[in-house]
C-alpha cells in the first residue's frame, strides 16, 4: 500500500511529542490518523513510547494494521475533531490500550487533513473518572458496547459544553424499552415520534444533533439495545422504593436510578449543575465520568527540529 509521507512540521511534531511524553510520563501517542502513513517508521521513532493510532478510513486502518501498530477504529461518519477525540479515548480504554488516569499526547490534523499539524496534551483523570474497560464490558451484558459508548460520549458533550452557553441536564435510558415505555408519560409532544427506526439510529451525527438541541426539555430519552430513539420527554414512573443515593442527587437521578432497577436497562443522567455523568444499573451508579471544565481547545505548537541526541 502506497504511504503518505510526513511533512516536516509533522515530523517536528512527532519529536515534540515524544519529548513531551517522556518528560510527563504519558503512556502513549494517539494519532488521529487521516492519512495512510508509515506507522512502524512512526513508531520506530517515538522508541519506548508506545503508539495508537485512531482512524475511520478503511485504507488508513488497513495500514495501521499492516504495520503492526495498535488500532482504535473510529465510526467512519463526519465528526468535530474534539467528538473524535472523545470517541478514541473511549474506544481505546474499552480496548485496554488506556486505562483511567493516564497521560497521552495526542497528534492530529486541525487544518489541513494531508498532514498533522496540531498536538494536545491530555489527563484522562480529567476527561474520565472511574471509566474502565471492565466496568464497560461489564455494562454490555446490558446493551452493546458500541451502542454504550456512543451515547456515553453524547452524554458527555452535554455534560461539558450545555446549550448555548448554559449548563444542561438531561437522562438517558438505553436497552429494554419494551418494559421502559410502559413505566414512563409524555411531558411534551414527542419529536421522535412518527419516524422509521432508520432515522432515528443514534449513530447518524444529525440524530445526535437533534438530542443536544432537544436536551433541555423536561424527561428522559428511551433508546433501544440496538440504538433507535424510541421516545423523548418522557417522564419515568417507576417506583423509586429501597434505593440509596448519595446525598445532593436530584429527581433526575433518583428516576435513573428506579427505572434502570425496575426494567434493567442503563440509565445515563447527566447533571445540570456539574456535568457529571452518572451510570446507573439495577438501581445503582456503577460509573461516573466528570468532563473536563470547559471544552478542549486546539492550539498550533511551535517547534523545532529535533535533536538527535535526545
Amino acid at each position: 500500500m502506497k504511504r503518505v509521507e510526513l511533512s516536516p512540521l509533522a515530523n517536528s511534531l512527532l519529536a515534540a511529542a515524544r519529548k513531551i511524553a517522556v518528560e510527563n510520563d504519558a503512556e502513549a501517542v494517539l494519532i488521529l490518523a487521516e492519512q495512510p502513513f508509515n506507522f512502524a517508521e512512526i513508531r520506530k521513532s517515538l522508541r519506548k513510547i508506545r503508539l495508537l493510532v485512531a482512524a475511520d478510513k478503511p485504507d488508513v486502518q488497513r495500514a495501521v494494521q499492516d504495520d503492526g501498530v495498535d488500532l482504535v477504529p473510529l465510526l467512519s461518519e463526519p465528526e468535530t475533531r474534539q467528538s473524535q477525540l472523545s470517541l478514541a479515548i473511549l474506544e481505546a480504554v474499552a480496548d485496554e490500550f488506556l486505562q483511567s488516569g493516564d497521560k497521552i499526547v495526542a497528534l492530529f490534523s486541525a487544518f489541513e487533513k494531508e498532514s498533522l499539524d496540531s498536538m494536545s496534551t491530555i489527563n484522562l483523570d480529567e476527561h474520565l473518572t472511574k471509566l474502565t474497560s471492565r466496568d464497560l464490558q461489564r455494562l454490555e451484558t446490558q446493551v452493546p458496547l458500541e451502542t454504550l459508548r456512543i451515547i456515553v460520549d453524547l452524554a458527555v458533550e452535554i455534560g461539558r459544553e450545555g446549550r448555548e452557553g448554559k449548563p444542561v441536564g438531561c437522562l438517558f435510558v438505553v436497552g429494554n424499552h419494551r418494559k421502559v415505555v410502559p413505566l414512563s408519560h409524555e411531558s411534551v409532544h414527542d419529536p421522535f415520534k412518527g419516524y422509521g427506526s432508520k432515522e432515528c439510529l443514534i449513530r447518524q451525527a444529525r440524530v445526535r444533533e437533534s438530542i443536544k438541541e432537544l436536551a433541555t426539555i423536561d424527561g428522559a430519552f428511551i433508546i433501544s439495545a440496538e440504538g433507535v430513539v424510541k421516545a423523548a420527554g418522557r417522564i419515568l414512573d417507576a417506583p423509586a422504593h429501597g434505593l440509596t443515593l448519595s446525598k445532593g442527587l436530584g429527581a433526575r437521578h433518583w428516576a435513573a436510578a428506579a427505572i434502570s432497577k425496575a426494567t434493567s436497562a442503563v440509565a445515563i443522567a447527566v447533571s445540570e449543575s456539574t456535568g457529571t455523568v452518572r451510570i446507573f444499573q439495577n438501581g445503582y451508579v456503577v460509573l461516573r465520568i466528570e468532563p473536563m471544565e470547559r471544552a478542549m481547545k486546539w492550539y498550533d505548537v511551535e517547534t523545532e527540529p529535533p535533536n538527535i541526541a535526545d
